[in-house]
């Protein structure tokens, strides 16, 4: 006889990954604007800017943007590379160092 499946914990399951992959997307949301340098302003302006940004409707102005976007990418894999790797927030050095 097959054992019957447990609904509650397979939707506790996917309840906690939807949780985890909404909290990687804000994280990787907030290092796009350190990236940027967008941590400069102040909170209203950064919200206008993506408003505007959102609701734009002009095809060219958003693919300009895109290009632009895919720039800033490919110059910053670059210039990582070429770096010290940083530390993950919440880490410590793995350099051998005391405390």
């Amino acid at each position: 006889m097959r054992k019957p499946r447990d609904f509650d914990s397979e939707l506790k399951a996917l309840a906690d990954k939807a949780k985890q992959l909404k909290e990687r997307r804000v994280r990787d949301l907030g290092a796009l604007v350190l990236a940027t340098g967008a941590d400069a302003l102040d909170a209203e302006t950064l919200a206008g800017a993506l408003l505007g940004a959102a609701a734009n409707t002009d095809k060219a102005t958003g693919e300009g943007w895109r290009k632009r976007g895919a720039a800033f990418f490919q110059d910053k894999s670059r210039d990582t590379a070429n770096r010290p790797r940083q530390q993950p927030e919440g880490t410590l050095p793995t350099g051998g160092g005391t405390a």
